[in-house]
């Protein structure tokens, strides 16, 4: 029997360590994590930015993020990348994040709390250019 989403959730976040917002904050800071948001333009615009945070859209992850791929962004320089995904409530980040662990960026993680959490943190939030 296949498993229901809320199962493979659970199992797709045994395979790696989540981060929480404060500490996601610290390592961009620090240069040790980039931060990539993939939450659709309606949202962003709505809710706001995080501030340095790369906007990549989901459909688009796993080609940009790709350090061997034909279509990746300049960031995107190494395996050893940490990557910290954001969503909007840090569930679609959880499958994104375990989807780039299939590449090889086995340092990808996700964002506790996706935006809301960053947001409810105190964290800063830039609005989105109009």
């Amino acid at each position: 029997m296949s498993a229901g989403i809320d199962e493979l959730l659970e199992r797709v976040r045994a395979g790696y360590e989540r981060v929480e917002p404060r500490e996601a904050y610290e390592a961009a800071r620090a240069g040790g994590a980039l931060l990539v948001d993939i939450r659709y333009a309606v949202l962003r615009d709505r809710d706001g930015l995080v501030p340095g945070a790369l906007v990549v859209e989901r459909n688009e992850l796993e080609w940009r993020l790709d350090p061997r791929g034909s279509h990746r962004l300049p960031e995107a320089t190494s395996h050893d990348l940490r990557i910290v995904v954001i969503c909007n409530e840090g569930y679609a980040s959880s499958l994104a994040a375990e989807s780039l662990h299939r590449l090889g960026l086995h340092r990808a993680t996700d964002l506790v709390g996706g935006f809301q959490g960053w947001r409810e943190a105190g964290l800063p939030v830039v609005s989105a250019p109009a």
